[in-house]
């Protein structure tokens, strides 16, 4: 739902207005979570009263695909920038894009996205309207970031592109309580050997490397 949906909306002021908004619902999505970002205090942290509030959204579930929406243009920006930057001279292609997308995993919007993710388990209003994103997101399969994967869809590079995908993803969202900054530069080197092995790139055999 755009502002082309509504004409009288559609002013460059009104424009601005939701535009604030939405940057707002994005920021408190990431910052306090989905269930605590209420309408009314997005609304507070636009700078908007209820009434200015109920005119660009007037109910939930209009915020809502409005702020996916939002989402999603400004995690395909920072994808699409993030792909377009080159490796550093003498590293791997494909370790660059993990750490490209290790990197995006912790900006506002993706942020934010996770916590739609999370609270669409036991939301099913959002769980239907997030749903559409979740799926052209998968499609891209981050194997268009440059060289996170060798083009063509064998699975074996289908399964470069997951394991680096999902690891990267499960990993920015789990909990470590000890010898945190040590235990995640392991696994971040294992992810990359993981992905060079599939890749058939290098002589890499063993994961575990002294």
């Amino acid at each position: 739902m755009d502002a082309s949906s509504y004409p009288a909306k559609a002013t460059p002021k009104a424009l601005r207005t939701r535009a604030r908004i939405l940057e707002a619902a994005t920021r408190l999505f990431a910052e306090i979570g989905y269930h605590a970002a209420s309408n009314s205090v997005i609304a507070d942290a636009a700078g908007l009263t209820r009434g200015a509030m109920l005119y660009h959204f007037a109910t939930r579930e209009e915020l809502v695909e409005a702020a996916i929406q939002h989402i999603e243009l400004a995690r395909a920006r920072l994808f699409e920038e993030a792909a377009a930057a080159s490796a550093s001279p003498g590293q791997d292609a494909s370790e660059a894009a993990i750490d490209g997308y290790w990197a995006l995993l912790h900006e506002t919007p993706f942020v934010a996205f996770a916590e739609l993710e999370a609270a669409a388990r036991t939301e099913p209003m959002l769980r239907a309207r997030l749903a559409d994103a979740q799926a052209a997101f998968d499609r891209a399969q981050v194997g268009d970031f440059g060289a996170l994967a060798q083009a063509g869809a064998d699975p074996r590079f289908q399964t470069s592109r997951d394991l680096g995908r999902f690891l990267l993803e499960g990993l920015a969202r789990g909990a470590m309580t000890y010898d945190e900054a040590a235990r995640r530069r392991r696994l971040l080197t294992v992810v990359k050997r993981a992905v060079r092995m599939l890749n058939r790139k290098g002589d890499i055999q063993d994961l575990w490397g002294e």
